[in-house]
């Protein structure tokens, strides 16, 4: 990597109509502001759909990619939706909250998709059968299981009847002719998805930004990728979960974290090559130049919860064939675009995996103050061939932590700064742009100096995660001046 820095925020949290960000406007607005910034890098989140919770980590699909946010805009641009009728339920909608949003744009799209395919245009027609090709090998599992999931009134997969959770070849054929309706609007969503995302993308690029994307280990219980490949999973006769993923007690959690997401059959995967997870990593680079391996430290060994442990106090680790799996992506790719999450219980194998394939690793600033002289996040002790962060989506903001630390652990913080007095968030800010380290992001919410309330992840609760949305107009021009003369004082900028 070469010295830059960039911004991490997921698109949910631009501002837009219903209470979602969006593909549209203001996130071409957002890339602007990296532009004048003299950014380099936009980290997201996972881009799937969402299912309980709304947190892209439990996502409906690994390879599908979230109908909410779609640009309406564009679609009424096209003419694939009435601007009036947009207009009217924008207006009629403004004080609903995130949940509602999500019901009220689902019923747009579904409007827009039955005009599409009422009036379609020859070349959208053309590019909509081209995409729907290409993309067979995930598509048509992934819409059939959400048209499945409507019918079923929500219901998870491994509550429908025997046929299909088996996935009896003539019970699947009968219902696909049975919704077919509801199939070809998923189709349609995920063309114009992968359409305005495209578009997104290439102007970023065009002006130097690189996307940072995300890529969750696990996936998804309810997920069309389980659904779909049931052998690749640690599950029972009746489909249901033996061993699922999580974390031991860390600094997080006193009692771990229990994920709930169903463990690989890491033999399976390895005796057809990976074939599953080299499908990923390709689809994945092509929505993102760099790529975050969330929870890394599971492709040397799991923690594996028996499904019926109500907590991950109860779990063990279990190894799995990480380095195989990368030797075969490799193989397959020149170069590797992937920075590892190394956070948490890292062993020295896990080190050796992420150092042996040149994987930077991540380094957080508010765990620098936690212990001594050798906590590896202290600056003195970053490796150049990492990415510093204030915090992640994970940690409270910036100047929410500091507000949260006693005074004896503020003093301590004052002493490594050499201060009397702090200016939070920018200290931190500051001291994560000097590092040695190769790339530096900044949380948005700490650019903004937003406290708690802004808070988007709180690990080990279920529910009031992932809505944050930021206002209109906050990011200011002086605030890109601000953060412009900060990259350039540490060589930060793409002219660097």
């Amino acid at each position: 990597m070469q010295r830059a820095s960039g911004i991490l925020l997921h698109p949910t949290a631009l501002p837009g109509p219903f209470h979602l960000g969006d593909l549209g406007r203001e996130a071409y607005r957002f890339v602007d502001f990296l532009i004048k910034s003299s950014q380099s890098v936009w980290q997201i989140l996972p881009l799937g759909p969402t299912g309980y919770g709304h947190s892209p980590y439990n996502a409906l699909s690994a390879f599908a990619g979230n109908p909410a946010l779609i640009d309406l805009q564009q679609l009424v641009d096209c003419g694939d939706l009435p601007g009036s009728r947009f207009e009217a339920v924008a207006a009629d909608c403004s004080g609903i909250d995130f949940m509602q949003g999500h019901s009220v744009k689902s019923k747009l799209l579904r409007e827009a998709g039955r005009q599409f395919f009422e009036r379609p245009a020859m070349a959208r027609s053309r590019d909509y059968q081209s995409f729907c090709n290409r993309h067979s090998d995930w598509l048509e599992d992934f819409c059939l299981f959400m048209a499945l999931r409507d019918n079923f009134g929500g219901q998870a997969w491994s509550d429908w009847p025997e046929a299909l959770r088996r996935r009896n070849p003539g019970a699947l054929q009968e219902w696909r002719q049975t919704l077919a309706e509801g199939c070809r609007l998923y189709r349609y969503q995920q063309y114009v998805f992968a359409e305005q995302w495209s578009r997104l993308k290439g102007y970023a690029n065009h002006h130097g930004i690189r996307i940072f994307g995300d890529i969750p280990i696990f996936v998804a219980y309810d997920s069309a990728d389980v659904w779909a490949n049931q052998g690749l999973f640690q599950l029972d006769d009746q489909g249901r979960a033996t061993a699922v993923a999580g974390v031991p007690p860390d600094y997080f959690s006193r009692t771990g974290q229990r994920w709930g997401n169903p463990l690989y059959r890491w033999d399976q995967l390895a005796e057809e090559d990976f074939r599953w997870w080299l499908r990923r990593f390709d689809h994945q680079l092509h929505y993102s130049d760099l790529i975050r391996i969330d929870h890394f430290r599971g492709f040397q060994a799991c923690w594996s919860i028996p499904a019926e442990e109500q907590t991950a106090v109860n779990g063990r680790w279990v190894e799995v064939p990480g380095r195989a799996l990368f030797e075969k992506l490799r193989a397959q790719m020149k170069d590797l675009p992937i920075v590892a999450e190394d956070l948490g219980v890292i062993t020295p194998e896990v080190e050796k995996l992420r150092d042996d394939f040149g994987f930077p690793g991540m380094l957080i600033l508010q765990f620098a103050f936690d212990s001594g002289p050798d906590n590896p996040y202290l600056p003195e002790n970053h490796a150049v061939s990492s990415v510093v962060y204030t915090g992640t989506h994970d940690n409270d903001t910036t100047l929410g932590w500091w507000q949260g630390l006693a005074r004896a652990q503020q003093d301590r913080v004052l002493d490594y700064l050499g201060v009397r007095q702090t200016d939070m968030p920018w200290d931190l800010i500051r001291l994560a742009a000097a590092s040695v380290a190769d790339l530096c992001i900044i949380p948005c919410q700490d650019l903004l100096g937003l406290g708690s309330e802004a808070r988007f992840n709180t690990p080990g609760r279920a529910t009031d995660n992932w809505s944050w949305q930021m206002a209109p107009d906050a990011l200011t021009d002086e605030l890109a001046e601000r953060l412009a003369r900060l990259s350039a004082r540490h060589h930060r900028t793409r002219s660097q």
